[in-house]
Order: structure tokens, then sequence, then C-alpha cells
């Protein structure tokens, strides 16, 4: 290993901290499109870090090279197996993020009724109660939410 590489393994590592750290950062957001982000980021970081787990060497191909100087193929395998995961991922993210802009005109994940009980009973110092049940999915308070605000179309000025 030469001066010039001593480096390098340092870079890749504190790359890999950078893309997680990001991406774990984007996912925490409640915007859709920076949790597509962070999913990237995150993929991305976790994949250098499997390739980091390899070993370096020459093309893993029979007859190029003695056994014990060939590279890892099996970090290259699991790395492309991760990229399409992370693809298949990223295009299902990709369609409900289009379909929350298309319906409510913005991409920002709405809170649960739960997380609106939650607030409130942590601003109030109180212990969550239990839920007994026995009144219908209307009549019961904590369930019944006035549901979101949806877009205007360009049409629906009118009323049609």
């Amino acid at each position: 290993m030469t001066s010039a590489d001593a480096g390098s393994p340092l870079a890749l590592v504190l790359a890999v901290g950078v893309l997680v750290a990001c991406g774990v950062t984007l996912l925490l957001e409640r915007s859709l499109t920076r949790i597509l982000l962070g999913v990237i980021l995150l993929g991305n970081g976790v994949n250098l870090l499997i390739l980091l787990g390899g070993r370096p060497g020459a093309a893993p191909l029979a007859g190029t090279a003695p056994t014990g100087a060939m590279s890892d193929a099996l970090p290259q395998a699991m790395v492309l197996t991760a990229i399409v995961i992370t693809f298949g991922l990223t295009a299902f993210l990709l369609a409900v993020s289009y379909r929350s802009w298309y319906l409510t005109g913005d991409d920002e994940v709405p809170d649960d009724i739960e997380d609106r009980q939650i607030v409130r009973q942590a601003e109030r110092n109180e212990a969550a109660t239990a839920d007994l049940g026995g009144e219908g999915p209307d009549s019961d308070p904590e369930q019944v939410d006035p549901g979101p605000a949806h877009r205007r179309r360009a049409g629906d000025a009118d009323g049609h």
C-alpha cells in the first residue's frame, strides 16, 4: 500500500458517515421529497460501506490473477442487489409523493390523530389512558378527525 492509498479508505469511511448521517436526517423530515432523498442517500452510503468491507484486488475472473490477489466478488453482488432494491423503493416513494401532491397540493405527511393526542398529553404531563372501546367508529371522539383540506382544481372554482 502506497502513501497515496493510505488516505483513500479514510476518505471513503468519512463519505459513508456523511451519506448515512444526511440520509437519516432527511428521513426524519415530514416532506415526502426529503424522505425520498434520505432513502437515496442512505442507500448509497450503505452500498459504499458494503464495498469497503470487501477485499481490494484484481478483477475476480478465473485465470487472470492468483486467487489471493483477486477482489472479493460477494460485496459487489450484494451492492448490485441493494441498488435494485433501492431503485424499487425510490420508484414506490415517487409514486406515493406524486399521488399526495395530486390529491392535496403538497407532499407533507400529515399528523395522525394519535400524534396530536400524544402532543396534547405531553404538554399537560398526562399519562396515556387506555381506550376501553364500546362506542362505534363515528361516535368515538378519539377517532373522529376533520379530513384533510383538498386542493381546488382549475375547473372547480365555480363548483362544477
